[in-house]
């Protein structure tokens, strides 16, 4: 740990991103230990007081970089959180191989592993068009009519399903009755077996198979569990079904997970986020600690009023 470097003034006797920080934020900094749920609207310095965490956990030598998980959204969002902690702490976040997107992450999960889902770790990744393609290859060789039964319907079909955690196997009745009148099973089947075969996977398998691979193999959960002894997860409001799962899998042995969110505010139930995760952390957590952060530092009270009025 002595790549972290600390410009402090010799009279203060804190780290430098702890000065400024509000109490809640400094509250939400300092409890490391245990679930903690961080309630935070926009403008109200939750990024700053996840970043200053993560900087925390490092300065005090509580976890190696290697030991942090971090996940967001989107990759400016990662890349501003990496940006922040660099400038906390110096050299030492070139060493957080686990700060990411949750598909960077996922990809990153198995490629390690790859083999024990089928594939080889050079696999490709297909985009939106290569899907299409392939899906209406299958379409075809199974002489349905893609005019009737066009591959894009089915393809949204995929993505509901894998972002809700199932797999072939776990499709219902109205699952399997929503493509082709009752060929949803078999062709989802036929999609991954195909994948499997071109040794590639789709943006949703990054998630889906990352899941299956900690719950199927117990040596894989226990080491990740073992490893990750902080996890900090940013807008968990937007959250979908496996990326839940996932993150409650691999925080159910130490417990050290912080999740960031606002109850008020979810942009991407389009693709399955489900903002009753956070209404369930108490619950998967028990003892967890909720944290409020209501300083807003970005607008004024009355666009503040407006927006809690409407809300």
């Amino acid at each position: 740990m002595s790549d972290i470097q600390v410009q402090n003034d010799p009279s203060e006797t804190e780290p430098p991103w702890l000065r400024g920080l509000n109490a809640p934020q400094r509250e939400a900094v300092l409890t490391t230990e245990g679930p903690v749920l961080l309630l935070a609207g926009a403008g109200t310095g939750k990024t700053a007081a996840l970043t200053a965490r993560m900087a925390q956990i490092l300065y005090t030598r509580q976890a190696w970089p290697s030991e942090i998980l971090a996940v967001t959204f989107t990759n400016k969002a990662a890349r501003e959180m990496r940006e922040r902690i660099g400038a906390m702490v110096g050299s030492a976040v070139e060493g957080m191989p686990w700060l990411g997107t949750f598909h960077s992450i996922g990809a990153k999960l198995l490629r390690r592993h790859a083999e024990v889902i089928g594939l080889q770790s050079n696999f490709t990744i297909i985009d939106t068009d290569d899907q299409l393609r392939l899906l209406k290859q299958l379409i075809q060789s199974e002489d349905l009519d893609e005019k009737r039964f066009p591959a894009r319907g089915l393809a949204s079909l995929l993505d509901k399903w894998k972002n809700a955690g199932k797999s072939p196997a776990d499709l219902d009745a109205a699952d399997n009755e929503a493509f082709a009148n009752g060929k949803g099973k078999h062709m989802y089947a036929l999609y991954q077996a195909r994948l499997l075969a071109l040794n590639a996977c789709d943006f949703g398998d990054l998630l889906l198979h990352g899941l299956n691979l900690l719950k199927n193999n117990r040596d894989i959960l226990e080491k990740y569990q073992a490893q990750f002894k902080y996890i900090l997860v940013d807008e968990y409001q937007d959250t979908n079904a496996v990326q839940y799962l996932w993150l409650r899998l691999l925080a159910q042995k130490r417990k050290n997970i912080c999740c960031v969110g606002d109850d008020d505010q979810s942009i991407y139930s389009w693709r399955g986020a489900e903002v009753a995760n956070i209404l369930r952390f108490e619950k998967d957590f028990p003892g967890a600690k909720t944290i409020k952060l209501e300083q807003n530092y970005r607008s004024t009270p009355h666009i503040l009023a407006a927006a809690s009025g409407l809300i």
